[in-house]
């Protein structure tokens, strides 16, 4: 534990600033599963509409910097993939 008054704020911050990171990450993580999932179970229409979702949810992370644009680029490339050849 910090006994600097301005190390205790830091504690404070990063831990609310880890938490607001967390919650569109895991976000980006969960829409990958349930594509896989939905892929699986060979239902391409919600596949295609958890997809338009994942595009949207990293875009933002992108944008705030919590994922890096050539590893966004990369996942909604396979997974493009992965919808295009289900078909």
């Amino acid at each position: 534990m910090p006994n600097i008054k301005s190390s205790k704020k830091a504690v404070k911050v990063i831990a609310k600033k880890t938490l607001n990171n967390h919650e569109p990450k895991a976000r980006v993580k969960n829409l990958i599963k349930n594509i896989d999932k939905a892929l699986k179970e060979s239902d391409l229409e919600k596949a295609n509409t958890l997809f338009k979702e994942f595009q949207k949810a990293t875009d933002d992370a992108v944008s705030k910097g919590l994922i890096k644009k050539n590893t966004s680029d990369r996942e909604k490339s396979r997974l493009a993939q992965k919808i295009k050849n289900a078909k």
